[in-house]
């Protein structure tokens, strides 16, 4: 247990946040090595290079200068015992090298599937191939029959012959017909580059490769991870632990509209992956029941495709060059392309996830955090990651991003298994449109928290090390498929406290071992298998299933038709019957005394150690009495304060702990649980019952900018309601004063501000007290009270985007202000 407090409260770098550091502006070896040191002294031991618009054209991607300003950061990180994650593109997606793959072949640039309609009129049509460029092919022609603008009767779809560069049709009967030419295609697509006149829609924009083709990406590593290594492998495998890839997109961004993810000769590929050519029509329209399925089989046809051509070998030349894959695909749901990566990512960016609108379990986005952290467990890979907080700022303003904000979305992220934090980013410079205003905002050395940044450091430090090495205690699988990991069926088990993780059907076919009712894979069992689909259940899956049924296993089949199953199974016809059928087969870890939907919980054991993280993730406070499923000692560990404190037990019935539970908006619980160590169970005439009095002090404050100290006669105002600082960004001191008498009965004094924005750093009596960068805004301050007058400075720090976007949102210290002194009864 000591071993553990110590671990906890002195977290080892092995855990600290590794940011994108973006490489956007005129790069030196002094301003490298100066931000560098700088990274350190906040707690922050490892940085991704991020080559990133802005970089002026004389400094050209993997040039010499540019590996001579690489290789100073990489020298200097060794120096000073960080890591350092080297970024495959110049900017994203990855896989072209800047331009320099197709520049290298032009016939290594994207391609596409084009399809062109030609409708029949008078029942027959005679047709010549029309091609846009010299390098397309003709993939096929075929005939169909149109039941509306969009939809079709695949039934009676024909394929065609082109001869002698000729196609003749004649249709067989009174029906709309169309032929249909695919042609394979540019894509025309581009990435960002890094240098300005290269964004999207830029003339100078690099060209995206082929990501398809095995040459072309032969090509890709051989400029980029070869050139790599070439000058830096001393380095590879110690201060160098990983190469990341950013999401890669076949087409690239920009393509042409319309067209499908294709490549040369893949339509043997694509047979070969259990597609029929006769299916492509229905990549374009509706062809009723059969659409979804014959869709899902091209998407899964292009991923093993795109396995074999980008994410294989580029898996294998890390783990022969002694570094892992780390990254994330293009989708926020691709758990099957993750088995590849050394350290399984993700992306959240965008507030496509986010604290309002349910967009924390909703939708697609919001499967991603258990994406990354189940792909790892079911793998064995000891570190997940995400790259977090890119373009997350509220209502579109992204500047407007704060530090309740980014708790949010790593209390989110830890709470579902994730133990790598890549922050999105760390800015080399904000100077000047182009660089500010670019996926913002910096979350390091340029915004308001940053003299603080050891507090956020130390606290990812703390929550990784929690949920690296431990076991996930979760004993309910959701079966998913490669491409798709079902959210709508999870949401009531993350509203009652019912931990799950996703269990990839391929991985029940291969990996799963049936022991006893148990679904074995790598650390994890689970007793329940929930499948939202039947379709998910492969027949080798099936096989698996019926041992595990036949062994007392629970698998639970949402069934809304009422469909005829031939498996005992539980069936659900909505998906809040869930939590029932579980509960009728598991007893919960955690039980709550009302429903708490906002609660999110994981338990993981570590060391013999039972440890519950209990994150809101909701507007309102949290406060009800729990029951653990685990009797022993007690703490409670506080990860962003970094203490460890005891925790009563108010009851124990039929080997469950009873506690009270109190989580303030953005809060979080870590209770520790020794079940080695015997309990204390809390006695209500332990506690001394105080008398507090509460004084206010929302008025007579003054300050040291005369604007504000104008009209503070009227009240705590906003700023931004004074003209002259409605945009403006940075510090103002508040002063004032508060008698104490009696003081020697005093047994605590406390002072809560309030609603502040957005920074507060308060000093008593001239010594400090504190900074908090998110709410509540409540110091303890008994140990820098004395009898009689005592003086407060309230040092608050707003939001740059009023300054740098105009944003005028609320600022300053508006309260209500409260002291409060407890005295012995």
């Amino acid at each position: 247990m000591q071993k553990l407090r110590r671990q906890f409260l002195q977290p080892a770098d092995e855990y600290t946040p590794i940011p994108f550091w973006f490489w956007n502006d005129r790069l030196t070896e002094d301003e490298i090595i100066r931000q560098i040191h700088d990274f350190k002294a906040k707690g922050v031991m490892g940085f991704i290079i991020h080559p990133r618009i802005g970089i002026p054209k004389e400094i050209e991607y993997l040039s010499d200068r540019f590996m001579e300003l690489v290789t100073c950061a990489v020298e200097e990180a060794k120096r000073l015992g960080m890591k350092v994650i080297l970024y495959d593109e110049a900017m994203y997606p990855s896989g072209s090298a800047h331009g320099q793959v197709v520049a290298t072949n032009p016939r290594f640039a994207s391609r596409g599937l084009l399809m062109k309609e030609y409708p029949v009129s008078d029942r027959k049509i005679e047709l010549v191939p029309e091609f846009d460029d010299p390098d397309d092919l003709l993939v096929s022609v075929q005939a169909v029959k149109k039941i509306s603008e969009n939809s079709i009767d695949a039934s009676s779809t024909m394929k065609l012959a082109c001869e002698q560069g000729k196609v003749v049709f004649a249709a067989p009967d009174q029906e709309q017909w169309s032929v249909l030419m695919f042609i394979e295609t540019y894509s025309r697509g581009t990435i960002r580059g890094i240098h300005f006149g290269e964004d999207d829609g830029q003339p100078d924009a690099p060209a995206a490769a082929d990501l398809l083709n095995p040459q072309a990406m032969k090509t890709y590593i051989n400029l980029t991870h070869d050139r790599y290594y070439e000058v830096l492998k001393d380095y590879f495998g110690n201060t160098i632990i990983a190469m990341f890839t950013d999401e890669p997109a076949i087409l690239g961004r920009r393509s042409r509209r319309g067209l499908r993810p294709w490549t040369t000769n893949f339509l043997q590929d694509y047979i070969s992956f259990g597609c029929d050519e006769l299916d492509l029509p229905v990549l374009w329209f509706d062809a009723g029941e059969v659409t979804a399925v014959k869709r899902k089989q091209y998407k899964q046809a292009i991923n093993k495709r795109l396995l074999r051509s980008y994410y294989i070998p580029i898996s294998k030349w890390c783990e022969e060059h002694g570094i892992a894959l780390t990254g994330h695909p293009e989708a926020s749901d691709e758990i099957g392309l993750l088995n590849y990566f050394q350290i399984p990512g993700q992306d959240v960016v965008w507030r496509w996830v986010a604290p309002e609108d349910e967009k924390g379990i909703t939708g697609v986005h919001s499967t991603q955090g258990k994406c990354s952290a189940d792909a790892a467990r079911h793998s064995g890979k000891r570190r997940n990651s995400n790259e977090c907080f890119g373009c997350c700022g509220p209502n579109g303003v992204h500047w407007a991003f704060t530090v309740a904000d980014m708790k949010w979305y790593m209390d989110w992220l830890f709470v579902r298994g994730v133990n790598l934090l890549y922050p999105h980013a760390f800015f080399y410079s904000i100077e000047g449109k182009g660089r500010f205003d670019e996926r913002p905002p910096d979350v390091g050395p340029n915004n308001i928290w940053w003299p603080h940044y050891r507090i956020i450091s130390d606290y990812i430090k703390r929550m990784s090390w929690l949920m690296t090495d431990s076991v996930n205690q979760a004993q309910v699988a959701v079966l998913c498929e490669e491409d798709h990991l079902p959210w709508q069926i999870v949401r009531p088990l993350f509203e009652h406290q019912i931990e799950f993780n996703y269990l990839e059907n391929k991985l029940l076919e291969s990996s799963v071992e049936v022991d006893g009712g148990t679904l074995k894979i790598c650390q994890q069992s689970y007793r329940v298998l929930v499948i939202e689909d039947l379709n998910h259940l492969t027949s080798k899956a099936q096989t698996k299933v019926e041992q595990f049924i036949a062994e007392g296993g629970t698998v639970i089949v949402y069934n809304p038709a009422q469909l005829r199953i031939n498996l005992p199974v539980s069936e659900i016809t909505i998906f809040s019957e869930l939590v029932e059928k579980i509960r009728q087969v598991l007893e919960p870890d955690l039980f709550v005394s009302e429903i708490a939907t906002d609660l999110r919980l994981s338990h993981v054991i570590k060391d013999g150690v039972h440890f519950f993280l209990l994150v809101n993730e909701g507007m309102q406070a949290i406060k009800r009495k729990i029951r653990l499923n685990v009797i022993g000692k007690t703490e409670a560990w506080d990860a962003w304060n970094g203490t460890i404190t005891e925790l009563p037990v108010f009851a124990v019935d039929q080997q469950r702990m009873e506690l009270e539970l109190d989580l303030p908006v953005r809060g979080n619980l870590i209770i520790m649980v020794d079940p080695n160590q015997p309990y204390q169970l809390f006695k209500q005439n332990q506690q001394v019952q105080l008398i507090q009095k509460v004084i206010d002090l929302s008025s007579n404050w003054r300050s040291t900018n005369p604007l504000l100290d104008s009209q503070l006669h009227k009240g705590l105002i906003c700023w931004t309601t004074i003209p002259e600082l409605a945009d403006f960004s940075g510090k103002i001191i508040y002063e004032n004063n508060f008698v104490i008498n009696d003081f020697a009965e005093i047994v605590k004094v406390e002072i809560d501000f309030g609603e502040v924005h957005e920074i507060a750093e308060l000093t008593v009596n001239q010594q400090a007290a504190g900074v908090r960068l998110l709410a509540p805004y409540s110091f303890e301050i008994t140990n820098l009270v004395k009898p009689g007058i005592n003086q407060i400075q309230l040092q608050v720090t707003n939001t740059l985007a009023n300054r740098l976007v105009q944003a005028k949102i609320k600022s300053g210290l508006l309260g209500k202000v409260q002291l409060k002194i407890s005295y012995k009864p």
